[in-house]
């Protein structure tokens, strides 16, 4: 029997209009933001595919929770529905809510990292990393090689490669190792998943070494989907228990809720010490706000524990997942260059492979990013060279593998004829690579630079 059709398991009931631009008008538009797509006003976009982050449509539930919202400064009901929700589906007993991921990222470096401290990680997050150097630390990639190979086709390119991490230890010692910081579903490799069995074995590494395990969870229910299709023993457990037993294997968490919670804004810092939660309640009072709302107003709360329940049904999770491939699948069929297998959240352009023609230090991912725009004003973000950023000894830029751009799906919020209409404007552009030019900058932060940083072509 063939197999049927889906369809996504919602209903629209309210639409925001969106502008169709003219290529004079999308010129002007890029030409103004220096060549870097997040520097483009949101009027001058006809599909954002630059981020899910804070941009997904927020369920009825969630819109009728945000009305019962308790904005006391002390002690909101809502902070403890969320601290419940988080408990019962996350498993992790304390929570520090934050205004996103990033405050608690912050909090968590502040309170663990010392100067001369090593983080291992399974590939850098930009913010991430920044963080645990801010507070004197020195990443350590210690993700498997295949994540940086965009075509090779391992089930889990965020796994942690256990030789790596005792070379680390051989050469600084377990005490400069404060914790090891594990994201589900890398961002930064494509998307790519960590297995439930890699991650019990790094649970029994870090209690052999006595080094704490930080989960960054930003995309936790996508992670476990793909356990769900790829690990055997995992085929008939349902998403909400896998999440759950990920998350139990991990000592604390770090969540921008913006993502898998489909909320507009939030995060949370969450735990199962108590000593460490104190800590954490007396960092996030300076940098954020009172323990029981942190950066985060009642109504948003709510919404978030709701989203939480809705972030880990199967139906979601596999239309969710299934919009990405979709898409994914359309472009790999006309030839386009992609990292393989399909991430969760986003696919990933490689502009080495597009723009064969333009130095990687002529950033060849923003280029390809900006001629997107230029050709349907379809808007992605550069994850390369630029998002790389310079050694912070050398002053080098760091050159990775991976020169890609990101179209990310947003949860919920466009068709799949808006995938159609963004994966006929790749082909088009791909058509007329060889036209596309490089760039240099023009201006250049000091830290971050993908943000704010403006080009011009060479």
């Amino acid at each position: 029997m063939a197999t049927r059709s889906w369809a996504e398991p919602y209903k629209i009931k309210a639409v925001e209009l969106i502008k169709l631009t003219t290529p004079e008008q999308r010129k002007e538009a890029i030409r103004e933001a220096g060549y870097n797509t997040f520097l483009l006003r949101s009027e001058d976009v006809y599909i954002d595919l630059l981020t899910d982050s804070g941009v997904g449509a927020m369920s009825d539930r969630q819109w009728a929770g945000m009305m019962t919202g308790d904005e006391a400064y002390a002690g909101s009901r809502n902070f403890y529905r969320m601290q419940e929700t988080i408990e019962t589906y996350y498993s992790y007993k304390y929570t520090v809510p934050t205004h996103q991921g990033r405050g608690a990222e912050h909090i968590l470096s502040k309170m663990l990292i010392s100067d001369g401290d090593y983080v291992p990680g399974n590939m850098y997050f930009t913010t991430t990393r920044l963080h645990q150097e801010l507070a004197g630390g020195t990443f350590v990639d210690v993700i498997v090689d295949e994540a940086h190979d965009p075509v090779s086709d391992h089930p889990f390119k965020g796994n942690v490669d256990f030789a790596k991490l005792n070379a680390l230890v051989e050469k600084v010692g377990a005490d400069h190792i404060p914790y090891i910081c594990v994201a589900t579903c890398v961002n930064m490799a494509g998307g790519q998943p960590i297995s439930l069995a890699n991650l019990h074995e790094l649970r029994s590494w870090c209690d052999q070494h006595k080094v704490l395990l930080v989960h960054d969870m930003t995309r936790v229910a996508e992670n476990a989907y793909f356990i769900q299709q790829r690990e055997e023993q995992y085929k008939e457990k349902s998403i909400r228990e896998i999440v759950f037993e990920i998350c139990s294997i991990t000592d604390i968490a770090t969540m921008s809720s913006k993502k898998d919670a489909m909320v507009n804004i939030g995060g949370f810092l969450a735990m199962n010490d108590p000593a460490l939660y104190e800590q954490a309640c007396a960092l996030v009072v300076v940098y954020e706000g009172l323990h029981t709302y942190g950066g985060m107003a009642g109504r948003d709360m709510e919404a978030l524990a709701i989203g939480i329940t809705e972030s880990v049904d199967d139906d979601h999770i596999r239309a969710r997942v299934g919009q990405v491939e979709y898409l994914g699948e359309q472009l790999q069929r006309a030839g386009i260059p992609i990292v393989t297998p399909i991430g969760g959240h986003a696919v990933f352009l490689d502009a080495r492979r597009l723009l064969p023609h333009i130095p990687q230090d002529r950033f060849p991912a923003q280029a390809l990013a900006a001629a997107l725009y230029l050709e349907s004003g379809v808007r992605s973000m550069e994850r390369g060279v630029v998002s790389a950023g310079r050694d912070k000894t050398t002053g080098e830029n760091h050159m990775p593998e991976l020169e890609l751009v990101r179209l990310t799906i947003p949860r919920r919020v466009y068709t799949q004829a808006h995938m159609d209409v963004t994966a006929e404007s790749v082909i088009q552009v791909a058509e007329r690579a060889e036209e596309i030019q490089g760039l240099r900058f023009t201006y250049e932060p000091e830290v971050l630079r993908f943000f704010q940083a403006r080009f011009e072509p060479v």
